[in-house]
């Protein structure tokens, strides 16, 4: 059976259509309730991002320390010798690529593209059923600037010398440089349930979903399957839509990622009648603003898990202004929220339960829909109100995760279950 055959799951609850001024994109068929499954898929190629490499299985995603690496190649990673047999038709290909460029690793752009090729290379129709072909995906070549081109133009360096073979048997209307564009503006990045990043995925499909900063779908993922859910009740032929970027942002960041990254201005109600940029922006700009412009600085100190110093640097911050901004403030939410970060990474539970707790009301007001974010820090929370020994209130909040949750990752989901095994254990503690 090819592997198209079983790839994916196009349900009969969407469509695909014209979308007035934006062109291709998905509608309802039906009514669909909130927390519906709308569509499944695994990708049509996926690689684990070159960070992750070392700490992550190639085939489940699991992540450890002690993992099995490929004897060839000495990039791939898996948690069993059952994983490592299981990628080895796709990862046999790959392998022999990255033994050419070791010890160097490609940029994951590149490690992904050459994943599709081969999967075009081995099976030609592997889109074909696929409401949206790869050919037919926009590549955006035309509107990026020069500097974005030439950059695009040493990513095709790398990804002929990383194949080091002849790749003109692709697909009419594809070649590298085009199918590079491609990738790079409709691969998705696939996380774990907790919305931590693991690596990077075409789903062809999916790349109809057109953009709105208020959306009415929210992708999961559930290792490298993607689930699409409602997140509000959608009338038949209503649109499709997710979030391209962080909702948790202003209008001016929104539009300016969009436009950078997908070449578009987003004309979306919240962006052209936007109240709710006064509540995120709320409090003295003046102050916000140095807030802002400090964010690279705990972003690097992140990165580079420098932990102490990213505490000092957001206590700093928050002692220096929180009496003239809000905790509903985007900026100072980033920056509670890698306080609390760095605070459960050090071990200070209390501490990070102190400033965790203040995120909740400004989670709530931002996002008015059921969101992932708001499920996952409520989770964070309760976690962290169970281990203090406050069970009644973990209890609470467990409780108010799930209702998110449900919606937004689905009951089957292994997050879900893993919180209604915690609200099990508050439970049976206060009987």
């Amino acid at each position: 059976m090819a592997v198209s055959s079983v790839r994916c799951k196009v349900e009969s609850k969407m469509e695909r259509f014209i979308s007035p001024g934006k062109g291709n994109g998905l509608r309802a068929l039906s009514e669909i309730k909130p927390g519906q499954l709308i569509y499944s898929s695994e990708p049509i190629a996926f690689c684990v991002a070159e960070k992750f490499l070392k700490s992550t299985c190639q085939t489940c995603l699991c992540r450890g320390e002690s993992l099995l690496r490929c004897s060839q190649c000495k990039s791939s990673r898996y948690c069993s010798v059952q994983c490592q047999k299981e990628a080895w038709p796709e990862h046999k290909r790959e392998c022999k690529c990255l033994q050419h460029v070791y010890p160097r690793v490609p940029t994951d752009s590149v490690r992904l593209t050459a994943r599709i090729i081969f999967t075009l290379l081995s099976d030609p129709a592997a889109d074909s059923q696929e409401l949206y072909s790869i050919t037919e995906h926009q590549s955006h070549l035309e509107e990026m600037s020069e500097e974005k081109r030439e950059g695009l133009v040493q990513l095709c360096s790398m990804l002929k010398l990383y194949l080091d073979s002849d790749v003109s048997q692709l697909p009419s209307g594809l070649d590298p440089m085009s199918l590079l564009a491609r990738v790079m503006c409709n691969c998705f990045s696939v996380s774990d349930g907790e919305l931590q990043d693991v690596g990077l995925g075409l789903y062809p499909s999916m790349s109809l979903l057109n953009h709105d900063c208020r959306p009415n779908c929210v992708m999961m993922f559930v290792r490298k399957k993607l689930k699409l859910r409602a997140v509000r009740r959608i009338q038949p032929f209503e649109e499709l839509c997710i979030s391209y970027t962080d909702i948790l942002s202003p209008c001016v960041e929104r539009r300016t990622q969009l436009m950078d990254q997908f070449h578009f201005l987003c004309q979306c109600q919240r962006c052209s009648d936007d109240q709710s940029d006064c509540t995120m922006l709320g409090g003295e700009e003046s102050r916000w603003t140095i807030i802002r412009d400090s964010l690279p600085h705990l972003e690097t100190l992140r990165h580079g898990e420098k932990w102490v110093e990213l505490q000092q640097a957001c206590q700093a911050l928050i002692g220096a202004h929180s009496a003239a901004v809000p905790d509903s403030n985007v900026f100072m939410l980033r920056v509670l929220d890698s306080l609390m970060d760095s605070c459960i990474t050090l071990s200070q539970y209390e501490t990070a339960l102190q400033y965790g707790t203040r995120t909740l009301t400004a989670y709530l007001l931002h996002y008015p829909d059921p969101h992932p974010s708001h499920a996952v820090e409520l989770l964070r929370v309760a976690k962290l109100q169970h281990y203090s020994g406050d069970v009644e209130q973990a209890e609470r909040t467990f409780t108010r995760a799930y209702d998110v949750m449900k919606v937004t990752h689905g009951s089957d989901h292994p997050l879900v279950t893993e919180v209604c095994r915690k609200l099990a254990e508050c439970q049976a503690e206060r009987r």
